[in-house]
C-alpha cells in the first residue's frame, strides 16, 4: 500500500518543482534565522536569491557532526526555544552529544514519513506493533511509536530488555509486528524457539529492523525463525530519526523520502558529486525541517543512488544497502561507538596505556564488544590486571557508551604496533 500517492508517485517534473521551492525557502529561512548558516553562506558569497532550483544545491556548504558538537547544544537551531517541543540526543564521543530539536510541524512530518514506511511494508490499522527500540533520548522508540499511531495501528511500547516478558506479551496480546534491531530480533527468535510457547503460537507476520548494519543472510534467518517478512528502515537522529528511507515489497534498495530529505552521493575524499550507481558518501539536506534544518549533512554512510522508478510505483530516489562508513564509527547493538570515546576512558584512568584494540563479535545473534588495553609499564610488566581496575574501566565505558563491554587488561607491549595508521578495530561480524 502507498500511504501518500500524491507525494510518493510524483513525476520527475513535479518533484523537481517541489524540491526547488522547498530548497529556496529553506535557504532563505536559514540565512535570516540561523547565525551559523548565515556565516557559512556569506563566506561562500551566497545570497538566498542565488539559489533558484534544486540543481543549485551543490553550491551550498556541507554540514558535519563536528559542527553540531562545536555549537552544542542549540547553536544550529533555527527557531526560538519556545517553538521547540521535543529534544532528542545521541551519544557524544569524548565531547558533546548531538542535540536535535523538533517543532510541532517537525513531529507531524516525522509521523507522516514513518507512516509511509509502515505502509510500504504492508502494515495497516489492523496490526498490533511491539516497539522494542529504546524509549529515551534515542529516536528509535518514539519515532516508530507516533508513526504507528498515525496509520491507526495499535502500539505496545515494550522498549528493550526483559525478553521473557516481551515474549509473553507477543503471545497474550496477539502482536503482529515487531520493531527492533535485527540482532535483538534474532536473539528473541532463539528465545521463542527454546521457550514453552514457540513462534508457531504467535501472530507475528512483519518485522521492521534498523539502527545497525545487517545482511541478507540475517534477514533470511530472521524470517525463517520468526515466520515473518523482514524489512529495513533507515534514519539518523540528526536528520529526523527512523523514517528517512524504507524498503518496499520488492526490497530492491530503500526509498528515500525525497520530498523531505534530498539525497546526494559524493566522493568522501574530494566531496565531488558522483553519478547514479557509484558508491560514495550519502549527503542529506532536510528540505522541510524547522527546528534544526541541515544543509548537505555528511552522514558518513557509504552507498549508491538510483533514480529509476521502482516496480512498486514509487518514484522516490533509492539508496543501496549501506556498505560501511567513511569514518571509524561502529554500530554495536544499535548504539554509535567511536574509538575516541573508548580512548578517552582509557586515558582518564591514569593506569592504562593508550594502546588498545576493540574487538566486536556476534555470538548467539547478539553483538559483543571486547576492549583490550595495556596496563602502564610503571605498574608492572606482568599481567596484573586487578578485578577492580577492569570493573572500574568497564563501568566507565558503560556510562559513556550506554552498552556493556568486556574489558581485558594485558601486559605492556602486548598489542601490536604499526608504522602506519593503527588498526584499532577488529570487527568479526562479517556484515558485508
Amino acid at each position: 500500500m502507498i500511504w501518500n500517492v500524491q507525494k510518493e508517485c510524483m513525476s520527475s517534473e513535479e518533484k523537481h518543482e517541489l524540491q526547488s521551492a522547498r530548497l529556496r525557502k529553506l535557504v532563505n529561512d536559514l540565512y535570516h534565522n540561523s547565525p551559523f548558516y548565515r556565516q557559512k553562506l556569506q563566506e561562500l558569497d551566497i545570497l538566498p536569491g542565488d539559489i533558484r532550483s534544486i540543481d543549485d544545491i551543490t553550491r551550498l556548504p556541507f554540514t558535519t557532526k563536528d559542527d553540531l558538537r562545536t555549537h552544542y547544544p542549540y547553536g544550529l537551531f533555527s527557531v526560538p526555544m519556545t517553538k521547540i517541543i521535543r529534544l532528542h540526543a545521541s551519544s557524544g564521543t569524548t565531547g558533546n552529544p548531538t542535540v536535535v530539536g523538533y517543532t510541532r510541524h517537525d513531529l507531524t512530518v516525522w509521523a507522516e514519513t514513518v507512516a509511509r514506511c509502515l505502509s510500504a511494508y504492508g502494515a495497516d490499522h489492523n496490526d498490533i506493533f511491539s516497539v522494542a527500540y529504546g524509549y529515551g533520548l534515542f529516536t528509535g522508540g518514539l519515532g516508530l511509536h507516533y508513526g504507528i499511531e498515525n496509520i491507526g495501528a495499535t502500539v505496545v511500547p515494550t522498549s528493550s530488555g526483559n525478553t521473557a516478558k516481551h515474549i509473553r506479551l507477543i503471545h497474550d496480546l496477539g502482536i503482529t509486528a515487531l520493531a527492533c534491531t535485527p540482532s535483538y530480533a534474532l536473539y528473541m527468535a532463539d528465545m521463542l524457539n527454546t521457550s514453552a510457547d514457540d513462534r508457531h503460537g504467535t501472530r507475528l507476520r512483519l518485522g521492521i529492523f534498523g539502527a545497525e548494519p545487517w545482511t541478507e543472510n540475517m534477514r533470511r534467518e530472521i524470517e525463517e525463525k520468526l515466520g515473518i517478512k523482514a524489512y529495513n528502515i533507515y534514519g539518523l537522529s540528526e536528520i529526523m530519526g527512523p523514517g528517512v528511507a524504507h524498503e518496499c515489497e520488492y526490497r530492491n534498495g530503500s526509498h528515500i523520502i525525497d520530498d523531505h530529505f534530498y539525497p546526494e552521493i559524493v566522493d568522501p575524499e574530494t566531496l565531488r558529486p558522483l553519478p547514479d550507481g557509484r558508491q560514495g558518501e550519502l549527503v542529506i539536506t532536510t528540505l522541510t525541517k524547522e527546528g534544526m534544518p541541515l544543509l548537505r549533512y555528511r552522514t558518513k554512510d557509504l552507498c549508491s543512488l538510483t533514480h529509476e522508478k521502482c516496480e512498486c510505483g514509487r518514484t522516490s530516489t533509492r539508496i543501496s544497502r549501506i556498505a560501511g562508513r567513511s569514518d571509524d564509527m561502529l554500530i554495536v547493538r544499535g548504539v554509535n561507538v567511536f574509538p575516541s570515546q573508548i580512548e578517552g576512558v582509557i586515558l582518564e584512568t591514569g593506569e592504562l596505556e593508550p594502546h588498545y584494540r576493540i574487538i566486536v563479535d556476534r555470538k548467539d545473534n547478539r553483538d559483543e564488544m571486547t576492549v583490550e588495553v595495556e596496563r602502564r609499564r610503571e605498574n608492572g610488566t606482568g599481567n596484573v590486571a586487578t578485578p577492580e581496575l577492569q570493573s572500574k574501566t568497564a563501568t566507565r565505558l558503560h556510562d559513556i557508551l550506554g552498552i556493556n563491554a568486556t574489558v581485558r587488561i594485558v601486559p605492556p607491549d602486548t598489542i601490536q604496533r604499526c608504522e602506519g595508521k593503527t588498526k584499532r578495530v577488529i570487527d568479526n561480524r562479517k556484515l558485508h
